[in-house]
């Protein structure tokens, strides 16, 4: 994996030593997001700051001395369900960077682990990078590129104060892991298998905006009970998860400078 780029023309000169001021958190699902907006008391866009048509709910206030938007997908007007993969969720954190210019992103959400990895539910990780399960392009350099790990910004310091696991994050586009996949999450080392974090990191890095992820694990991907059965009866404890872990997050991080995260 590769570190990120900054090359972000809204970026000062030394970034890593400007104080973190606008954070903004990226969430697929309004279920797992509606706590966490409760429980810092953010008010929702009237109309949404991000361009164009995308769907995207912002919820935005001042936490900690800090400006933090919290953004959803939004839902489907098609087939009116909460837009989630790869592809809403990358439209959303182009037009968070575009608009919002956070100075750290974070995805937030919920996730599958996994029994050989020491998995439970409940469990909180700390993304350590980003990698994509379900993108099989057997042709030499298009492989690597189909994976397209990219490192999780270095937080060493955020890490150690956290406590979260930490672990590859692996995503892509369903709920279920046939063989395949399950082969592709093996060779990723994947401790976490999601549908956006991937996607998300490749638009970070296009605009050179640090990315790190906090994922709660509802499901086991390597357990017995059918995966979107475990993901439905444990969403509500997971997002409730999110909502403990990730103000502690936004509180460790406002204000630091980013090269002592």
């Amino acid at each position: 994996a590769r570190p990120p780029r900054r090359v972000d023309s809204h970026a000062s000169a030394a970034p890593d030593m400007a104080p973190v001021r606008t954070i903004a958190v990226i969430i697929a699902m309004e279920a797992e997001a509606a706590p966490l907006v409760e429980h810092l008391k953010l008010v929702k866009a009237r109309e949404s700051p991000l361009p164009g048509p995308i769907p995207a709910l912002v919820f935005s206030g001042d936490v900690h001395g800090a400006k933090v938007h919290v953004v959803t997908n939004g839902k489907s007007a098609a087939f009116g369900v909460d837009c989630v993969g790869t592809v809403p969720a990358s439209l959303t954190a182009y037009g968070i960077c575009l608009a919002l210019k956070p100075d750290i992103l974070v995805n937030a959400g919920t996730a599958g682990g996994f029994k050989a990895m020491g998995g439970a539910i409940g469990d909180v990780y700390l993304a350590s990078a980003f990698k994509n399960h379900d993108r099989r392009i057997p042709i030499p350099g298009f492989d690597t590129y189909a994976i397209g790990a990219v490192d999780a910004f270095p937080t060493p310091a955020l890490r150690a104060a956290m406590g979260f696991k930490d672990g590859v994050v692996s995503t892509g586009n369903s709920l279920d892991a046939p063989e395949v996949d399950l082969a592709s999450l093996k060779a990723n080392d994947a401790s976490v298998k999601e549908m956006e974090a991937a996607g998300i990191a490749h638009t970070a890095e296009l605009f050179g905006v640090p990315f790190v992820a906090v994922k709660a694990i509802t499901d086991i991907v390597d357990g017995d009970q059918p995966t979107a059965d475990e993901f439905m009866e444990n969403l509500g404890a997971a997002a409730k998860a999110l909502q403990g872990a990730v103000p502690k997050v936004i509180e460790f991080v406002a204000g630091k400078e980013l090269s002592a995260l």
